[in-house]
């Protein structure tokens, strides 16, 4: 069995988004011939609590650990949260937060702390990995981001090991991510981060990718033969496991958006179409309820006071990963948003492909085109809705009640097996077999 070393700063037992990419492809990995290595801090910043993730760790998987300072403390202390406050992803407004704190945090975060928070993981990871490395050879190297403080700890270490191949995946873009100008950069940070980006792009032996959109913009900086894309997925087992049958009142329509919901998510159409069918249709409107599981956004929350829809909506705080897989197929409608960013069109949320697991009608609000467009509309014709197009959001919710009426749920979804976990790890294990042979 092979051995590849996977630096991650997101495992269990944090959990979110920034997880389950490389938990899934580690589980998987061993059937191609590789045994995954993960290298992660010792005592993180917990961005969500989900123990029960750690059950997914495949027994081959060998962990290893050091501690990394970061400065959430004084963050926490800047924006008025307690200690013991976990620090969610993303530019989420919290409700009696001071914004004004919250912008001198978000300047001084990009601006000093380059590439991110993570940067005093660099030099200390970099000194572990090289010395683990001389007693325990691997035959490849994989660093995922962001944060991109991983990338950083690979360039260094792969300097030291030239001969063993280095893939930066890239879960998200650096200097391209829809809030990278929100950030509020002097000239010389903005200088500093893409100089650093550019030493990855070109330094790692191989990139890969989540995003067609995305690979086309790394491809314009490295050679696009040594730039793939893999993109997210779903696990079968997760769903297999799961009950299937609805919980709730069977009567109602439940439309439900998981994960975090920052400002440039805001589905102010859904909110509109809603008020509309008020007052058009309100057989139809008394069935529906919509619930919001993750942090929320202020803004969403004012937005919802605003179309008088509070009496419809569930807001609950983080769940598990199981209990979202549960509350997924608890659901008639699952809601994504894409956000309304210079960006958009590259944009392919993991929370996509475990919705398409869950075999669920899914709304999504986006854009006419781009990826998100072309991989949904094969799978669901009717998913898309433009941000400002309230009739087709009305349109679908009545298709969706009046499909509800006559058959279950769940739905006869075209073949999406390429996305899952299984195929996909597959896939990074080819890659990694072609690069050591190329990289000898």
């Amino acid at each position: 069995m092979k051995r590849v070393l996977i630096i991650t700063y997101y495992w269990p037992p944090n959990g979110g988004g920034g997880v389950h990419r490389w938990l899934k492809m580690s589980k998987y990995l061993p059937e191609y011939g590789w045994q995954p290595v993960i290298y992660t801090p010792e005592n993180p910043e917990i961005v969500a609590y989900d123990p029960e993730s750690a059950q997914q760790i495949h027994p081959d998987t060998e962990v290893i650990k050091s501690k990394v300072w970061e400065p959430y403390d004084l963050y926490k202390k800047l924006t008025g949260r307690k200690k013991n406050a976990n620090m969610y992803s993303g530019f989420i407004q919290e409700k009696g937060k001071s914004k004004w704190l919250q912008k001198l945090a978000v300047f001084i975060r990009g601006n000093f702390f380059i590439p991110d928070a993570r940067r005093f993981w660099i030099g200390s990871g970099a000194d572990f990995l090289s010395d683990y490395l001389q007693k325990n050879p691997v035959n490849a190297i994989i660093s995922t981001g962001p944060p991109h403080s991983t990338h950083m700890i690979a360039l260094r270490v792969h300097k030291k090991f030239p001969q063993i191949p280095w893939v930066a995946d890239f879960r998200d873009p650096w200097t391209k991510i829809d809030f990278y100008q929100k950030l509020n950069l002097t000239w010389l940070a903005d200088y500093q981060h893409k100089k650093k980006e550019r030493q990855v792009i070109l330094g790692c032996t191989h990139l890969v990718t989540v995003s067609p959109r995305w690979l086309k913009d790394f491809g314009a900086i490295k050679a696009p033969d040594q730039c793939t894309l893999i993109t997210n997925g779903y696990d079968h087992a997760d769903f297999e496991h799961e009950q299937k049958t609805r919980s709730t009142d069977p009567h109602k329509i439940i439309i439900r958006h998981l994960g975090s919901m920052n400002e440039d998510r805001n589905p102010i159409v859904l909110f509109q179409a809603l008020q509309q069918l008020c007052h058009e249709d309100p057989a139809l409107y008394d069935r529906l309820a919509l619930s919001f599981v993750g942090q929320v956004d202020v803004s969403i929350l004012d937005a919802i006071a605003k179309y008088g829809l509070m009496d419809k909506v569930e807001i609950m705080k983080f769940v598990p990963h199981r209990t979202a897989i549960h509350l997924m197929l608890d659901s008639d409608i699952l809601l994504l948003c894409i956000n309304n960013a210079d960006n958009k069109s590259g944009i392919l949320p993991g929370k996509m492909y475990e919705y398409m697991g869950a075999q669920r009608a899914i709304l999504c609000i986006g854009p006419s085109e781009g990826d998100v467009y072309e991989i949904l509309t094969k799978v669901q014709p009717n998913a898309m809705v433009s941000y400002d197009d309230v009739e087709t959001a009305k349109n679908f919710l009545q298709h969706i009640a009046k499909q509800k009426d006559q058959s279950p749920s769940e739905l006869r979804y075209g073949d999406f097996s390429m996305y899952a976990r299984k195929n996909l790890a597959g896939a990074y294990g080819r890659l990694l077999e072609k690069l050591i042979v190329s990289h000898k």
